[in-house]
């Protein structure tokens, strides 16, 4: 063999590797970098609607707390007095109030936090025209008759949420406002709060909370407060439509977002805040990039130690080497192959192991991103699949179908827990969730060949492969088998529980062709089951509809 032969060897050799290695790379990196988008996405979702349900509930608070104080006998007989000292306490403790005002029936200010105020007339504000005859919440405004009566150390302008309600007497008659103004820096202490607990190994991520006005930032970064903002993601949480994606932004880059509509809570109804979170693209996928160069670099290493080999070599290597190069095609194909292992010749030895541990390296890595996917799949708590897995059983239903020449049928049953909220009032969310476990080990343990998954809460759905003769019948000895094993007691920390089980049933395709269709009729028949009483299952009638 010539010296040409054996360089030309070698350099096709070198190629085969750093070849085979950038396909191995850009499979890993596909499947990763969707991975990743999927669980950032849904963290930053998570992350959105925490907040949001962190201002509703504080707005919540300070709301109910004005609608009790209005109905003090002191406010209602006008014991200006007693109303002096009762505002003035409600400062004292809840600090958030920078300013608490009681009027008469024209607007003027009979009693107010450290007197400010008093005296003088709010008639012309919205804070006492809209709590005229009804409650009254006004979204985020900078201070007008207070801007130069309150404190103000940073110099930066006063910003409120007011909260006011009517006074009535004892015979149901006006008699004035109880008027607030709600500090807004206590929304940048949430804030501030939950970033500490999540940036510290996030710190890309960025929150905002968008009014509905005009799409207005109101809290975040300081190039955005007070500048319009349109988004996807905004017209989304708008349409109460929570979750997350990825989309470009002002400045031209992309970004994962998640986001969430404040809805209210209880009695509070929500002034329609869109809260969002973002993390840009570069910054959520620097991992999959990192990984990449790291299998780039290992590969050209190894073409770069075997061309060597394969110089000096090349006579006594041309046999193994062209087993080994075809070894490495079937690869190529996605064909699982092993690279063959060589005895005798200490060279051939060293170059099939290298292989075999760098095929082996990366199967592995595969496999961890597999395992990644796996948990991507499945309920944290109770390991049952997720919303996701189900979207993958049906995407398999659909495809086994296809490939059949005979037809399939299914039967979702839709099931949700009675008397579930009581465990988690009565005995705490910890209780709660080890019931969901119980609940779940029940059902995997007595439907083995049927598909079981948690859609969140304390919802199930299961789903059973039927023949078309008997669907309804299979679907009901089932589902009156699942009433009756979750009706039976459960021992939670020695504590004797029971509680009850609704099911609503529905069949695919007969009764709809939609496959997820499917799947809202039998929700649709779950409530027909909690309405006749509960502890029950209903099907989906396709002739009355229900």
């Amino acid at each position: 063999m010539t010296v040409n032969l054996r360089a030309c060897f070698s350099v096709l050799f070198a190629a085969l590797i750093i070849i085979l290695t950038m396909l191995l790379s850009i499979q890993i990196g596909a499947k990763s970098t969707d991975m990743i988008k999927k669980e950032i996405g849904y963290s930053l979702g998570k992350t959105s609607l925490e907040l949001a349900d962190k201002l509703d509930q504080y707005m919540w608070s300070r709301y109910s707390e004005i609608e009790i104080i209005s109905k003090l006998k002191a406010l209602r007989e006008k014991d200006i007095a007693e109303t002096q000292l009762l505002l003035n306490q409600l400062k004292s403790d809840i600090p958030s109030f920078t300013w608490v005002g009681v009027t008469d029936e024209n607007g003027n200010v009979q009693a107010a936090t450290n007197s400010i105020l008093v005296g003088k007339s709010i008639a012309e504000r919205p804070v006492y025209q809209e709590a005229v005859e009804h409650s009254f919440i006004g979204d985020v405004h900078e201070a007008v008759l207070l801007a130069k009566l309150l404190p103000n150390p940073s110099n930066e302008p006063l910003q409120f949420v007011d909260i006011s309600v009517p006074i009535t007497n004892t015979q149901g008659e006006f008699k004035g406002v109880l008027a607030s103004h709600l500090s807004w820096a206590w929304a940048s202490e949430i804030k501030e709060s939950l970033e500490s607990s999540f940036q510290k190994e996030n710190k890309d991520q960025e929150i905002f909370i968008v009014s509905p006005r005009d799409n207005t930032v109101i809290l975040g970064p300081k190039a955005f407060v007070g500048k319009p903002l349109h988004l996807e993601s905004i017209k989304r949480a708008q349409a109460k439509k929570g979750g997350w994606i990825l989309e470009e932004w002002p400045d031209g880059k992309q970004y994962l977002t998640g986001f969430a509509l404040g809805e209210g809570y209880k009695d509070y109804p929500g002034l329609g805040w869109t809260i969002l979170v973002r993390e840009s693209e570069e910054s959520a996928f620097a991992s999959v990039k990192d990984l990449k160069t790291y299998i780039l670099l290992l590969g050209a290493l190894t073409a770069i130690i075997f061309a060597v080999l394969g110089w000096f070599l090349a006579g006594l290597l041309a046999k193994p080497l062209r087993n080994i190069s075809q070894a490495a095609d079937q690869l190529l194909s996605g064909k699982r192959v092993e690279i063959p292992d060589y005895k005798g010749i200490k060279d051939v030895e060293i170059l099939s192991s290298s292989l075999r541990n760098l095929l082996r390296d990366l199967s592995k890595t595969e496999l961890e991103l597999g395992h990644m996917a796996t948990l991507a799949h499945h309920d944290k708590l109770t390991g049952l699949p997720n919303r996701i897995g189900l979207d993958l059983h049906i995407a398999q239903i659909l495809k086994d179908t296809d490939q059949r020449t005979g037809n399939q049928t299914c039967v979702f049953l839709y099931l949700d827990l009675d008397g579930f909220k009581r465990v988690n009032d009565n005995l705490g969310h910890h209780s709660g969730d080890l019931m969901l476990q119980e609940v779940a080990g029940r059902l995997t343990g007595n439907l083995k060949e049927s598909f079981v998954c948690r859609l969140g809460g304390d919802e199930f759905l299961v789903v059973l492969n039927t023949s078309l003769c008997d669907p309804i019948e299979k679907g009901q000895q089932v589902a009156e088998k699942i009433v009756k094993l979750l009706r039976e007691p459960f021992n939670l920390d020695n504590t004797r529980i029971q509680i009850g089980c609704s099911v609503g049933g529905a069949v695919w395709p007969s009764d709809e062709k939609d496959i997820f269709k499917v799947i809202r009729l039998a929700d649709q028949a779950l409530y027909i089951s909690k309405k006749r009483g509960k502890n029950q299952f209903s099907f989906y009638d396709v002739k009355k509809g229900i």
